[in-house]
């Protein structure tokens, strides 16, 4: 069985898409259709900007979503996948290629999150780390240990196994990357990212983000899709739209979306988007 994976923020790069536009008409159609959706020419953003241009949440997010949709649609017929499944943002992209969501209405949602979490970033600094060979256990013990002394920081995605991003404020992140390094962490790592993605702070971008998923038609998908909040397979499409909502302010279990994946048949990933990062996760979950 064939399982298709897509990727989020941090995967873009410059120049990413290009080739996809000057090779493909369709591909070319929907660039240009996003041109319109979002109001200004992503295209020359993502084709000849540059590293800070896409660093912005409001540009990275959207970038990354077209170039993984624009790929999968590009391969045509031979797109037929057994099961999907995306990391974070990459949700978003998983919906439209099993036809959950269509381009204009993921593309929309994709702006509307970015601009949501946007808004939120700015209301409290906060930020995010790589923590590096510990067991889970371990990293959502210090989490809850600080939590009790009044921090805000919590595990945000579970990447593969012994690598555990956590997310909160930024005393909280320093505080927690002093303790997890002092318990034999190999490296605990803050992340370049606006704010705190997948934790309680991103409250006011949910609530945001949940009005606008409300307002938009989810349709049944062709294969289920294996979703971030609890890792499993869906195919109701109110319960996909639920955990959409919920995914915000809940980690991302990647870890556990891909042994679920395995356990269910998946042979071969197929990454569609910018960058190999979630191959790299799956070889270690595959272990």
């Amino acid at each position: 069985m064939k399982a298709y994976v897509f990727p989020g923020q941090g995967a873009q790069s410059v120049g990413m898409g290009k080739n996809l536009y000057d090779e493909y008409p369709v591909a070319k159609d929907l660039f240009e259709k996003a041109n319109d959706i979002l109001g200004f020419r992503i295209t020359d953003l993502m084709f000849e900007g540059t590293d800070e241009d896409l660093r912005q949440t409001k540009v990275t997010q959207p970038a990354v979503f077209l170039h993984s949709v624009v790929t999968a649609l590009c391969l045509g017929d031979d797109f037929k996948p057994d099961m999907v499944a995306g990391h974070s943002l990459g949700e978003f992209s998983a919906l439209v290629a099993c036809r959950v969501l269509s381009f204009e209405s993921g593309l929309k949602l994709v702006h509307a999150r970015a601009m949501a979490m946007q808004k939120a970033c700015e209301t409290q600094p906060s930020t995010m780390a790589a923590i590096l060979a510990l067991p889970d256990e371990q990293v959502e013990r210090i989490c809850l240990d600080l939590q009790k002394e009044g921090e805000m920081v919590v595990p945000a995605n579970y990447n593969c196994p012994g690598q555990v991003v956590i997310s909160g404020t930024v005393a909280g992140i320093g505080k927690a990357c002093d303790a997890m390094k002092a318990v034999g962490a190999k490296r605990a790592l803050p992340l370049k990212v606006g704010g705190a993605f997948h934790s309680p702070l991103m409250e006011p971008a949910r609530v945001e983000l949940g009005e606008a998923i409300s307002r938009t038609e989810f349709m049944h998908p062709t294969c289920p899709i294996y979703q971030n909040v609890d890792g499993l397979p869906h195919v109701n499409p109110d319960e996909i739209k639920e955990n959409l909502m919920a995914q915000l302010t809940n980690p991302v279990r990647w870890t556990q979306c891909v042994e679920h994946m395995l356990a269910d048949g998946a042979e071969e990933f197929v990454e569609c988007g910018p960058g190999t990062v979630l191959q790299g996760l799956i070889k270690k979950i595959r272990k």
